[in-house]
């Protein structure tokens, strides 16, 4: 089948099924291209259902058990903000945009997760600093491609206000839109993150949040505009995608308090805790991973994880490896809707409300993700549009790793190994 050489993939993070299910008809961008192409409607995410792992299952089509990228941030329970898992060198598997290198096909990325020290060819990596002797300057520089992050910094850096929202994003597209039309690469992929900070500053159906879908709407067509600027638009392939939805809470969960109260980790004022831990909470939001050393007292730990207020399941290490989370965690601890972890260890109370003052500072959420992509409605969504995807079609269901697959027959490149998903045949047009 004859393949296309151009696509561009845009994640709009904590889409939901349920926002082009109910709001459609105020999305005009979105709309047309649902009308002109497929939309594989419920998409079931990976677990935990957070951004860099599932971004990373994106394109890889792999679980994150299998490319490594099992949370957020990485597991360094002596600082207060640890680190991300920014770098490329982290993913343990073939990823879509190497694949489009070997075969000589020129990439761009902007803010895609995990890609920072990759090889694509123009790349913006999400990033911050982290540590005190550094800036976002350096630290970007070092991630991204310097001269093109320097040129785009020079031509549109007066649209951003750090990483605030909507400003960032208006910086994204803007960067965007620009390498579309003068670079014109083979593979472009643009993370666009305003609707999952105003659900997790405002809620996930507040209006603020809807705002944001709208001006996402909005920012897809300035993208679909810059192809056709650049006598593109023809021969390029779609993709619209979210990561992972939300959902609202109200209380959060401290198990590394609980544990401390236990004599299971030495905790520190400033909520983290030494190395000398034996049981410990990693979070990622609506679940969290419990690591274990030299530690035997499982009924013990059981119990009083079950007894907890909000605690919706437990599972032990294995059973959370079959659902593709880390394979090295003892446990996998599920929080009912309205409830999510902290790595926090010196609290007052091991479970507590989210005072509505502190919202929107570290760790304080009204809105959040991490959950069992299984929980109700609770699924993400994918649109389709292009010279090769069907005109007015629709799939029910399918699952974040069928993407990359998908992807890949789309540019005409191969995995070279078998992935965990599988390629969403019924979105092409018959050859």
């Amino acid at each position: 089948m004859a393949t296309n050489q151009h696509m561009v993939i845009i994640s709009l993070d904590a889409l939901g099924y349920r926002d082009l299910r109910e709001h459609q008809d105020e999305l005009p961008v979105l709309k047309q291209l649902i009308t002109g192409g497929t939309w594989v409607k419920s998409v079931t995410g990976i677990y935990p259902t957070l951004t860099y792992p599932s971004h990373t299952t994106i394109i890889t089509g792999q679980y994150p058990r299998v490319h490594g990228i099992v949370n957020n941030t990485k597991i360094q329970p002596e600082r207060r903000s640890p680190d991300w898992y920014w770098y490329q060198k982290d993913v343990k598997v073939p990823t879509l945009y190497d694949l489009a290198r070997k075969r000589k096909l020129t990439t761009a990325a902007f803010l895609w997760p995990v890609t920072a020290g990759s090889k694509i060819t123009y790349n913006l990596a999400e990033i911050f600093p982290n540590r005190i002797w550094t800036n976002q300057v350096l630290v970007s520089l070092k991630a991204s491609s310097p001269l093109f992050l320097l040129a785009m910094n020079h031509k549109y850096g007066h649209l951003r206000n750090g990483i605030k929202q909507p400003q960032l994003d208006e910086f994204i597209t803007a960067c965007a839109v620009d390498t579309l039309v003068n670079k014109q690469p083979n593979l472009t992929m643009i993370h666009l993150v305003d609707m999952d900070s105003m659900r997790h500053r405002y809620g996930v159906r507040s209006k603020e949040a809807m705002a944001g879908l709208h001006r996402l709407d909005k920012h897809v067509g300035q993208l679909i505009e810059a192809t056709k600027q650049a006598g593109t638009f023809a021969d390029t392939n779609f993709v619209i995608l979210g990561d992972h939805y939300q959902i609202n809470v109200d209380h959060m969960i401290h198990l590394n308090t609980l544990f401390a109260k236990q004599g299971w980790l030495h905790a520190r004022a400033d909520q983290t805790f030494d190395d000398d831990w034996s049981v410990m909470a990693k979070s990622a939001d609506g679940a969290t991973y419990v690591y274990t050393r030299h530690f035997d007292d499982w009924a013990r730990l059981k119990a009083l994880i079950n007894e907890v207020e909000g605690v919706e399941t437990v599972i032990d290490g294995q059973a959370a490896a079959k659902r593709g989370a880390d394979p090295d965690c003892a446990l996998m601890v599920e929080a009912k809707a309205g409830y999510y972890f902290t790595d926090e260890s010196r609290r007052p109370l091991v479970v507590e409300p989210v005072h509505p003052d502190t919202l929107g500072t570290p760790d304080r959420y009204h809105g959040v993700h991490g959950y069992d992509p299984d929980k109700p409605d609770y699924q993400t969504t994918l649109v389709f549009n292009g010279p090769a995807v069907k005109a007015g079609a629709t799939v029910d269901h399918a699952n974040l790793v069928d993407e990359a697959p998908t992807f890949a027959r789309l540019l005409g490149l191969q995995f070279p190994e078998p992935l965990a998903g599988q390629c969403l045949t019924d979105i092409f047009k018959e050859s």
